[in-house]
């Protein structure tokens, strides 16, 4: 690969310890991608701001459980760091709501003299609300010298070295718990996304779908079911809803024992996965007298190095056929 091109590797960004989760929770809810209003944009970034500061304490209760931080800063660096060593380029890392991070991001965007800087989320499925977002807070805050030299991987929800990978992970994680595919229902659940952003032309509901369905053939004799979990705040999200899924099994599991939860959008472990799966959804299935397991995400699996590594060259898009009109 030519030394010309620079890999930019960027996440959602947890905070690293519990003073970060207050700037943490307030770049995410007042993001115009993440939380959208008729209300006019001052009174949102109020509002929103008022609400994430009311969360702080709850939240901080449930990293507390998982060890005090999220994983995704340092699981990201760590990836990046094995993509310098094995492509030989130079990678570089944004952390979309961890604010703190963001002027280390400018200064190592600056000094790089390449002629393409190829962008890679660590979102497989697209959505405007995520990679999306990305797209607009680089509009927003890069020079246009930056912008032009970008080239996107816009998703990747049915390739088949991350559909690989993924069946790979859960393969390897029923071997290890011995258990046979006869015996398993496999619950792919996803992040959940308000109704209206499908309704309004968001394909992230679409691309879940294409990746349950390509990873699912990999175990014909297990059952499996795709829901939506992380619902926020009122009103309608994709459904099924995890977490209804999750108090009545025997509607769903049809005669299965052994319940798999399998984190489809997500492939880094982060609080969805460690606490919310963890702490939440398999206790409630166990206390029916099911068995319930959650098979880690992704990771830093050999095989999910080698996928992003193979995306590189189908980068492409431009940043502005990203950004949602509002």
């Amino acid at each position: 690969m030519s030394t010309k091109t620079a890999l930019v590797l960027v996440n959602f960004g947890g905070p690293r310890n519990l003073s970060e989760i207050g700037p943490f929770l307030t770049e995410l809810l007042t993001d115009v991608d993440v939380i959208r209003t008729p209300f006019p944009r001052f009174f949102e970034k109020w509002f929103f701001k008022k609400i994430a500061l009311k969360r702080v304490d709850k939240i901080s209760k449930d990293y507390e459980i998982i060890g005090g931080k999220s994983p995704l800063f340092e699981d990201t660096e760590l990836i990046a760091a094995k993509l310098r060593q094995k492509t030989d380029l130079p990678v570089i890392t944004f952390h979309r709501y961890l604010p703190a991070t963001h002027i280390h991001f400018f200064d190592a965007l600056t000094s790089l003299q390449v002629e393409k800087l190829v962008i890679l989320p660590m979102y497989p499925q697209f959505s405007y609300s995520t990679t999306g977002s990305i797209a607009r807070f680089f509009a927003k805050n890069l020079p246009a010298s930056s912008l032009e030299k970008m080239e996107w991987i816009r998703s990747y929800a049915d390739h088949p070295s991350y559909i690989e990978a993924m069946q790979n992970c859960i393969r390897d994680f029923l071997h290890a718990q011995q258990l046979e595919q006869k015996e398993v229902c496999l619950f792919f659940s996803a992040h959940g996304l308000p109704q209206e952003f499908v309704d309004q032309g968001d394909p992230y509901q679409r691309e879940c779908r294409f990746s349950f369905e390509g990873i699912k053939k990999a175990f014909p004799l297990s059952s499996s079911l795709l829901a939506f979990q992380s619902k926020f705040g009122p009103g309608e999200w994709l459904r099924p809803y995890t977490s209804e899924l999750a108090d009545n099994p025997f509607r769903w599991n049809e005669g299965k024992q052994h319940i798999v939860f399998v984190p489809l959008t997500f492939t880094s472990d982060h609080l969805e996965t460690l606490y919310e799966i963890e702490y939440t959804y398999l206790p409630s299935i166990r206390s029916k007298g099911l068995c319930a397991y959650r098979c880690p995400a992704l990771n830093q699996r050999y095989d999910w190095i080698d996928t992003l590594i193979s995306l590189i060259p189908t980068a492409k898009t431009a940043n502005q056929a990203l950004i949602r009109d509002e």
